[in-house]
């Protein structure tokens, strides 16, 4: 499997031979058990106070009164510390002993992640995300495209290669929230776009833009090429990023 290499200006540079796991079986229940499994770490332990809800004098009349057993507080008639009482107890509260991690396999992860690879330049997969661009995937470009340092060059470097289109989408996705997380820093919401992957540094200067994730080839994961757990994503690698692909 051949890709070309584009220069910034949107020329070809050369043709290269894609890496073998780029050719890896389409394997979506993998990654997303992967997904959620990554996910998972990143989900923090609560739990409630041991003695909420039954701090109280409430004991039970006994016998003879006919009424039911359930404990009142003193000096007067009102129930407490069981849960069907005003300001009892929970029944089944969240507790921190619980495990949330997911775990995974080693072998079903390392699949998962070249299953998310070899998705990425599946041309239906990739349109079935939404993405919007020209051309075919997946998208190279040469080495010089890692020291820009201008936004402005990158947009210019995009929009060459024919990519900049899905980066407007994005920008024209984000709308207010529509429940309570609105109130609780998560205000807005925002369609993913591209994914860049370079070799030593993140491009810092692409990272304001709209729905960009800007990653190294050490940090890239599963959930980078497979958001909401659905693989396709369309990406950007640069020559070298690309080379060093083949010993992950």
């Amino acid at each position: 499997m051949k890709a070309q290499v584009k220069t910034i200006e949107g020329g070809v540079a050369r043709d290269i031979e894609l890496p073998a796991l780029f050719r890896e079986e389409y394997r979506p229940d993998l990654i997303k058990k992967a997904v959620l499994a990554l996910q998972s770490t990143r989900r923090q332990p609560h739990g409630t106070y041991p003695y909420a809800g039954i701090c109280s004098s409430a004991v039970g009349w006994g016998s003879g009164r006919g009424a039911s057993h359930v404990p009142r507080i003193k000096n007067g008639s009102r129930a407490a510390k069981v849960p069907q009482a005003k300001g009892g107890r929970e029944a089944h509260p969240p507790v921190v002993a619980k495990v949330l991690v997911k775990a995974i396999n080693v072998k079903e992860k390392q699949k998962a992640f070249r299953s998310a690879v070899a998705a990425s330049v599946r041309e239906d997969l990739v349109r079935g995300r939404g993405h919007i661009f020209d051309g075919s995937v997946p998208v190279v470009i040469e080495d010089k495209f890692e020291s820009l340092d201008r936004t402005r060059d990158v947009v210019s470097a995009l929009s060459a290669v024919g990519v900049y289109q899905d980066i407007e989408r994005a920008k024209e996705s984000r709308k207010v929230r529509a429940g309570r997380g609105k109130m609780r820093g998560r205000r807005y919401k925002q369609r993913k776009s591209l994914l860049i992957v370079t070799t030593a540094n993140p491009l810092r200067s692409a990272r304001n833009l709209a729905g960009v994730d800007v990653v190294t080839i050490d940090q890239l994961n599963v959930e980078h090429l497979a958001p909401g757990m659905q693989a396709g994503r369309l990406t950007i690698w640069t020559e070298s990023a690309l080379s060093r692909l083949e010993g992950k």
